[in-house]
């Protein structure tokens, strides 16, 4: 079963476009560190420019930190940097604000690295409506598991 099970995941993945698998892969990530280490590799495989590839590029290597047993904090600051500047050229761009947010839920509080989460949250709350339906879908399955967005909040996403 778990056989036919992984042979169907691969057989989507493979024909999934390159955007959509690391939405995939980025979904599970913080499950494991083995799933930390298959969204990094999927991400360091990409060659897209555009803002979103490259924010999940910079998600990549933060969460690289999560498994690396050197440069640990040089990793979060290169990460961190970048993804900043990307939401700074993109600062409508929900699913940037996903992103970081989700990141910042993730990371633990001694890094630091947590000063967007409100602005974040309300962004994404704000600007839910506007989005198209694979945007919607993909903000509500990120709320449903989300620590920042509460229960009533989650409600309002229809």
């Amino acid at each position: 079963m778990k056989l036919i099970l992984s042979l169907i995941t691969a057989f989507l993945f493979f024909f999934q476009n390159d955007l959509d698998a690391l939405r995939y892969s980025y979904a599970k990530a913080n499950s494991s560190a083995a799933n930390t280490a298959a969204f990094i590799n999927v991400a360091e495989k990409q060659t897209g420019s555009d803002p979103i590839t490259l924010g999940y590029k910079a998600a990549a290597k933060i969460m690289e930190a999560k498994i690396a047993k050197q440069n640990r904090k040089q990793l979060v600051k290169t990460g961190a940097t970048n993804l900043e500047s990307i939401i700074k050229a993109n600062p409508n761009n929900i699913e940037l604000r996903v992103i970081r947010l989700s990141v910042q839920e993730n990371i633990p509080k001694i890094v630091g690295y947590r000063g967007s989460l409100k602005d974040d949250k309300a962004f994404i709350l704000n600007n839910y409506s506007k989005q198209n339906i694979a945007m919607k879908n993909y903000v509500k399955r990120f709320a449903a598991q989300s620590k920042t967005i509460t229960e009533a909040e989650r409600a309002t996403l229809k």
